[in-house]
């Protein structure tokens, strides 16, 4: 069963030797690199990188270097990446945490508005209005 961050946190607290709690946790602790995690997903939905080029607004050849692993995206094109492959909130989540980006926040307007539309399943030219109805930055998907 996976164990919560903050149990986890609990536990790094409360140990004596770092090597026991990497040890008893090692099935806890992320260890897929960006590309590979993007990669199960994609093979998990079924679709094909030229679906995620069309979903997400990014252009071909940088997408296709983003699962290489040759590119290191930012953010906002992380983001822009979760909409063009379908993921739920939870997977766009672990993408960001793997990536080293900060995860969405609810207490952030503009994140709250990219989860709310993330839940739904919704488009990134759904979100893009959403945010600039918002008066908010829209994903930044300008082709690299």
């Amino acid at each position: 069963m996976d164990k919560t961050t903050e149990e986890l946190n609990h536990e790094i607290k409360a140990a004596t030797d770092i090597e026991d709690y990497l040890n008893k946790n090692k099935d806890n602790l992320l260890s897929l690199s960006l590309s590979e995690y993007l990669n199960i997903l994609l093979s998990q939905k079924g679709i094909k990188k030229a679906d995620v080029v069309r979903g997400s607004l990014l252009g071909r050849a940088y997408v296709y270097k983003i699962f290489a692993g040759e590119k290191i995206p930012s953010r906002d094109k992380l983001l822009a990446i979760a909409y063009g492959l379908g993921l739920s909130d939870d997977e766009t989540q672990k993408m960001l945490k793997l990536s080293g980006n900060r995860e969405l926040y609810a207490r952030d307007k503009r994140d709250a508005l990219i989860l709310f539309a993330l839940q739904r399943n919704k488009s990134i030219f759904y979100i893009n209005e959403l945010l600039d109805g918002h008066g908010l930055a829209i994903l930044n998907t300008f082709k690299e």
